[in-house]
Formats: C-alpha cells, structure tokens, sequence
C-alpha cells in the first residue's frame, strides 16, 4: 500500500507552459510536410476560407498551399518554425477542414489543450442499410443525442460520410470514440451518455475521487437476444464400444425361428392368404365405422321445464273493489272533501271582510 501523501497531485486548473521560441532558438533541421486530399464538394467552401487557413498557420510559421487541380492541400515547415509539433496540428487542420469540420472549429486543432479524432466506421458493419440506421442513431432525432454528447464530453462531432471527425480535450476524445464504436456494434448511445451524466456528477465529489465508480455506474444488460433455434432431429451420440454391432437376421433365419422353414409350399401359401385377408377385413371394419358416424345422431339437450308462476302471494279481491267504488264516487277533476271544506270556509272569511 502506497501512502497519499507521497502520491504527486495536480492542482485543479494547472497548464502546462506553452513552447515559446526560448525552447528551440535554432530552429529545425529538416523541412516537413504532409498533403491531404478531399472531395470535390468541398472545393467551394476550401477555396473561400483558404486565406484564413494561411494566416491562422501562419502565425505558427507553417506554409500552406491549395491544389485544385489535383483535390489536395499541403502544409510544410518554413526556417523560422521552432515548434516541431506545429507541422502536427496543421496536418490535423487539413484533415478536419477534409472531413466537412467548418474553419471555425477546426483551427481550435492549433491550441495545446486540444487534439482530434477521426474515427472511420464505414467498415465496421457489412450491410449498408443497418450501417445507416445506426449511423442516425447516433445522431438522434433533430440531432438530440449528439448535442448531448457534445455536452458532456465538451467536444466538437462531425458525422459525415464513413467517418465521424471529433475535436477537443483528450479525455473528451476518449468517451467519443467508445460510444461511436458501441453504437456501431449495435449499443445504444442513450446507455453510454447516462453512465457519462453519473460520472459528471461523481466527479465533483473530491472525496469519491480516488475510489473506484463501479458500484454507482448502471449495468445494462442486453435483453433481446434470439434463442437459437433447436432442430427437430437431435443426433445423439452412441457410447462407443470395441466391438461391432450383431450381424441382422436374414429371411431363412427369420423362418427357421418361427417354424415357417419346415413347411409346404401350399401351407406357406395359404399362411399368406390369411394373413391378407384378415388385414382386409380389418381395413373393411375400420371403413364401415366412418362411414357409420354419419349415421350417427347428436346428443341432444336436456329439456330444461319452465318454472310456473308461484302463487305465494294470494290477490285482496276485497280491497279491489272498495278502490273501484271509490273511484266512481269520485268526478273526473274533482278536489277531495277535506280540500273542498277548506276551500269554503276561506271564502267565507273574505266575505266577512268585506
């Protein structure tokens, strides 16, 4: 076990001293060069943006030059370059600005704290119509996925063609190209950018530093696996044995054993005769019952009977009649009695009133 303390930590926000002309007064040895090609569409946009490309690299002492004849560019070394890793980054900005990566983020490629990645996945899948699925699954609907990817990495993506173009911190880069190769292998990157949120947040913590993530970090686990299909005739395999399998019977032993050998030809033919017959009246019999299931007629229902109506509760023919003969005293639209006194005695108040 290793003591903290003796570990050497570096302070948060610490960069390292940029290379000055003070490092390397003398210069290079030796000129250096790369070239680059790139396709005919971005001809127009090169061809505009090429003056900003030489002041840029210019500023570092490398030269740059434009061929459109031939679709290539090419950057080289002057007397007055002392950055040897110049030449580097300017062949990264050319490839960048190959890759359709605009001017504006591809000339970040010169700053020290920032590097690239151009990951090529044209080759990583056989079918070209999965390989564009997941290609649009890497960018997500509306671009949604790769925002967030650029969000949490703090990169810069560029998915065109066979290759995704990437540009920014190294740690950055590292996360890009492992969610890019997932996706293509058939991953999806929503997995990858939750374990990248939790890691943004554990990171935070100066106590969770330095020990290990995994048990806060999810396991996914794949759930759509097929089952492979079992075929209908297993072969099983025989214990093996030294020695040969019996030798099979032949039709004279066959005989021999039942007794068939020994008899006369006219008994062996009638044998026969009656083993044909008796299959025949068993084919016959076996006929004559399907074609007498025809005949044969459904079960039918049980008559279920109908309850009669219970009498239980006896009918009041009494009560009835009285209900009638009331009925009839009644007029049609006449007020009952006890209304009707009432009635009469509040016209006679009024009148009394009067």
């Amino acid at each position: 076990a290793v003591d903290e303390s003796e570990l050497l930590t570096v302070p948060d926000g610490w960069k390292e001293p940029a290379f000055t002309r003070e490092d390397n007064p003398k210069g290079l040895l030796e000129e250096s060069s790369f070239a680059t090609l790139f396709p005919k569409y971005r001809e127009a946009y090169l061809k505009e943006c090429w003056p900003l490309v030489q002041k840029a690299l210019g500023e570092h002492y490398v030269n740059a030059a434009l061929d459109l004849i031939e679709g290539s560019m090419t950057v080289t070394t002057t007397k007055k370059t002392f950055d040897p890793y110049a030449i580097i980054r300017a062949r990264d900005l050319i490839k960048l600005l190959a890759r359709s990566v605009p001017f504006e983020q591809a000339v970040r490629i010169l700053q020290d704290d920032v590097a690239c990645d151009i990951i090529k996945i044209g080759s990583l899948v056989r079918k070209r119509e999965t390989f564009i699925k997941r290609r649009a699954r890497l960018l997500g609907p509306k671009g949604s996925t790769l925002k967030a990817l650029e969000l949490l990495t703090n990169c810069y993506i560029m998915v065109q063609g066979n290759t995704v173009s990437a540009l920014g911190p190294f740690s950055g880069l590292k996360e890009v190209r492992k969610v890019v190769l997932d996706t293509m292998k058939n991953i999806h990157p929503i997995y990858n950018i939750k374990t990248l949120m939790i890691k943004r947040e554990l990171a935070k913590d100066p106590e969770l530093r330095t020990q290990s993530w995994e048990r806060f970090l999810p396991k996914f686990k794949r759930k759509n696996l097929k089952k492979r299909k079992e075929p209908k005739k297993k072969n099983t395999k025989k214990e093996y044995t030294p020695f040969p399998p019996p030798q099979p019977e032949s039709q004279i032993d066959k005989e021999l054993a039942s007794g068939e050998y020994f008899l006369k030809d006219r008994q062996k033919k009638r044998k026969r005769m009656e083993e044909i017959k008796a299959k025949q009246a068993d084919a016959v019999k076996r006929r004559q019952e399907e074609r007498n299931k025809a005949f044969i007629p459904p079960k039918e229902k049980p008559v279920v009977k109908t309850k009669k109506a219970s009498t239980e509760k006896k009918i009041d023919i009494e009560a009835i009649k009285e209900k009638v003969k009331n009925a009839k005293k009644k007029k049609l639209g006449a007020l009952p009695e006890e209304e009707v006194k009432l009635k009469m005695a509040a016209d006679e108040k009024k009148k009394k009133k009067k």
